[in-house]
């Protein structure tokens, strides 16, 4: 296991995700006393796996790092989004909620082998590209602070120059970022993050994101090409749609060789759980009907058999469109927030305990737990794959000796 420290856990969706990639958390750290207390009462349920969790409800700046000791191999996150977020105020460095200071000083303080932050994919847009760039040269150099009275620009400024300067440069890491969509990973939701990965220089990591292994294609061709999306559904020949005319070319020219595993769908996604306004419903922990559901312009709901829109907390409440579902004869329904919890591959037994708002505002905010697993899995091998040739180079250098 890596033992790791977790930053901002929200609702526990990177910390479950990594820790079924093999991640061991010394803590998790959150400000938001709803969140806690959801992880905490998963624990008291005693959900598979974290028993040991050690959930502490705190403001990260507050924290001393030296109190858990300096055994800790990988710092991992997701700083609060709202600085960054299309739906947020778009303030980035004048924001109060700009949390990358604090996870630059964990880095600092624990010098890990290495860290896992993610954040929305508005982190990219172009008024955001200095910071931007800022947040990723203090992750490379988490040393250079800032003197006493420097404002951030000058700040860039100074890691600009040591970044291209030579010499000995102590603490450092080489960091990479990618925007990923959570579909192209199995996650049954158009969901597009930014994901950060940083490895202390002196590891000599080699590490990549892994490779996509979901495509829109593989989930065209099973729809229009073989039928196996619709079979494995049990729909009638009568209820597919038709093969779009713009699409008939493409789909006899495509290979399924090469498309890989098919788009997950909303369908597949809630497969097995009744209607909510069902008698059985009630069988199904967390998953109890919500009236009210309307369209407006730009908000018309996730359709069945495509992804699901991104899940999201919203600002001023939940929003409407993403966190609805348009159903086959036309009408519209709010998700559950076990549908939710599944569209972010919470497994079934990790229940939410607030009121629908606040689930719904805890999943919103969330990492998919596929996704995280399968990049904390990526950096596990590597990391093991490390181990075993420093191993071997140390077992040569005996022999030789």
């Amino acid at each position: 296991m890596v033992r790791s420290m977790e930053l901002f856990c929200g609702a526990g969706g990177l910390a479950l995700g990594l820790h079924q990639a093999g991640f061991l958390p010394a803590a998790l750290l959150e400000w938001d006393k709803d969140s806690c207390d959801n992880i905490k009462a998963n624990i008291g349920n005693k959900f598979s796996g974290i028993a040991n969790w050690n959930v502490v409800q705190t403001d990260v700046r507050l924290v001393r790092y030296s109190d858990y000791g300096l055994d800790i191999q990988f710092v991992t996150g997701g700083p609060p989004c709202q600085p960054f977020s299309l739906g947020g105020r778009h303030k980035a460095h004048n924001d109060t909620r700009d949390m990358f200071p604090e996870a630059v000083r964990a880095v600092r303080e624990l010098r890990p082998r290495g860290f896992i932050f993610e954040n929305v994919k508005g982190l990219l847009r172009k008024s955001f590209s200095s910071y931007f760039n800022y947040i990723l040269l203090q992750l490379s150099h988490p040393e250079v602070m800032a003197h006493s009275g420097m404002d951030w620009i000058e700040h860039l400024k100074l890691l600009e120059e040591y970044h291209t300067s030579s010499g000995d440069k102590g603490l450092e890491y080489n960091v990479v970022f990618r925007l990923v969509n959570a579909a192209d990973y199995g996650v049954p939701q158009q969901r597009h993050r930014v994901a950060i990965v940083g490895f202390r220089s002196d590891l000599d990591a080699h590490w990549s994101f892994p490779k996509p292994t979901h495509s829109k294609e593989a989930l065209t061709f099973a729809k229009f090409k073989d039928d196996s999306y619709w079979e494995g559904h049990r729909i009638a020949k009568k209820k597919r749609p038709e093969v779009p005319a713009a699409l008939k070319r493409a789909i006899q020219l495509a290979d399924k060789e090469v498309l890989g595993e098919r788009w997950q769908t909303v369908r597949d996604a809630i497969s097995g759980l009744p209607d909510p306004r069902s008698s059985t419903a009630s069988k199904f922990a967390n998953h109890e009907f919500r009236d009210g559901a309307r369209p407006y312009a730009g908000h018309s709901g996730s359709v069945l058999d495509e992804p699901s829109k991104t899940i999201k907390a919203g600002a001023h409440g939940v929003p409407g469109g993403e966190n609805m579902l348009a159903l086959e004869d036309g009408s519209l329904r709010y998700y559950t927030v076990r549908e939710s919890a599944r569209m972010q591959t919470f497994p079934d037994g990790y229940l939410f305990h607030g009121s629908w708002t606040e689930s719904m505002r805890q999943i919103g905010n969330a990492v998919p737990v596929k996704l995280a697993r399968i990049i904390g899995e990526s950096v596990i091998e590597q990391i093991e794959r490390k181990n075993v040739n420093d191993a071997e180079r140390r077992q040569t250098g005996l022999q030789a000796v």
